[in-house]
């Protein structure tokens, strides 16, 4: 018998330490910008969606909006493509004929829209300050630093860097001409399997949560095999010994989102709701990943959703966004989520409706704005990267 579980969404808590969302804040450091050149329109307008629509028409054929799992609904009803970081730069590169892209995620996918696209097409991300914490936990300095380290211990020439997809265009670029590889959260095991057949030793960039899991869940590797680089403290605050030994070498770097899920929300949920799957994202902690009954990439959690029987209830650890869309789309399904506080991706959610309607009318007018570009020489080397990631078996 199918159980009733209709209204079954409960909104979390917000909190206190519950984001930036929508301009209301910045953190200067950060993000790679918080002001637009012109003047949004205001979020109480009631012909944004109208202004959106208008302005998508006049602009045709010229313009392909990519639309990030993670956005908003108020943005994602405009997207010509939803999906992850990458399946969205492959689109936009697949669609020679657009002239505009824009691409409503985070910085770093919009750079990697610009080094897949062509020179003709031009990418645009409706906020600057739309950034990503986790990439900027790792700058090009710092990972030189880290290099010039590895170089000085001997171990370079047998160390393969691997960064996560979710990493800057700089840091792609480093991995490219020190012959490596860009990864996704679920390619990560081909990735790295590739890495080992070529050297003793991997450099992950720069989400030591993918690393680790992938490392340790996938292909065998014990926890002690992987150590941490903290950037923050000399040498990493490693001795040569353990870099030495280590097989993995995880850079000190998480999501902001995936690294609040606890082992105790876990345990709290399964308390409550009696039979619940649990399914996570691989970018949360290692107790998360290991008592969770599924582990996935976005795109993973999605299909599974789809593909569960009705009645069956599910506890999600990603982005609030999607799981409540999931939740909206599958109403004979119990799907809540995991974390009983709020836990959007700030910077993503700094992407609204009004910023996209500013963005859309001064295309239409013949204004480009917000033009995210990745210098050449840097944009070959992480097309180097990226294409070896494209050539996995």
């Amino acid at each position: 018998m199918i159980k009733d579980v209709t209204s079954t969404w409960i909104e979390p808590s917000s909190t206190g330490a519950a984001l930036l969302l929508l301009g209301r804040g910045s953190d200067p450091s950060a993000e790679k910008g918080v002001e637009c050149p012109g003047e949004l329109p205001s979020p109480s307008d009631p012909t944004l969606v109208e202004r959106a629509q208008r302005a998508k028409a006049a602009l045709g054929d010229r313009l392909f909006v990519l639309g990030h799992h993670y956005q908003r609904d108020e943005v994602i009803q405009f997207a010509d493509v939803t999906g992850d970081s990458f399946k969205l730069a492959r689109e936009a590169a697949a669609r020679p004929e657009a002239e505009f892209i824009v691409f409503c995620g985070v910085h770093f996918m919009a750079e990697s829209a610009d080094i897949l696209t062509s020179d003709t097409q031009k990418v645009v991300l409706p906020d600057l300050g739309a950034g990503c914490s986790m990439a900027d936990m790792a700058a090009l300095p710092q990972v030189e630093t880290a290099w010039e380290l590895l170089e000085d211990l001997g171990i370079a020439e047998s160390t393969i860097p691997v960064t996560y997809m979710n990493s800057s265009a700089d840091i792609k670029g480093f991995v490219g001409r020190n012959k490596g590889v860009v990864c996704t959260s679920s390619n990560a095991k081909r990735a790295l399997t590739w890495a080992f057949e070529r050297g003793e030793k991997v450099l992950f960039l720069p989400d030591q949560h993918l690393g680790r899991n992938t490392a340790v869940l996938e292909m065998g590797f014990d926890l002690d095999d992987c150590v941490l680089y903290n950037p923050h403290k000399p040498n990493g605050g490693l001795t040569p010994e353990q870099l030495r030994d280590a097989k993995m070498i995880l850079w000190r770097g998480h999501c902001s989102v995936h690294g609040r899920f606890t082992l105790e929300c876990v345990e709290e949920v399964r308390e409550r709701v009696p039979g619940v799957n649990v399914l996570v994202h691989p970018e949360c902690r290692h107790e998360v990943v290991t008592a969770a009954d599924y582990v996935g990439s976005t795109e993973y959690i999605i299909k599974a959703i789809d593909a569960a029987p009705a009645g069956s209830a599910w506890a999600v650890g990603t982005e609030l966004n999607l799981v409540r869309r999931l939740a909206n789309a599958h109403p004979d399904k119990q799907i809540m989520f995991l974390d009983r506080n709020v836990c959007y991706c700030s910077t993503m959610n700094r992407i609204d409706l009004p910023h996209l309607v500013w963005a859309l009318e001064e295309l239409a007018a013949g204004r480009l704005v917000n033009q995210i570009t990745v210098d050449a020489d840097t944009a070959r080397n992480a097309r180097v990267a990226l294409d070896q990631m494209l050539a996995l078996p």
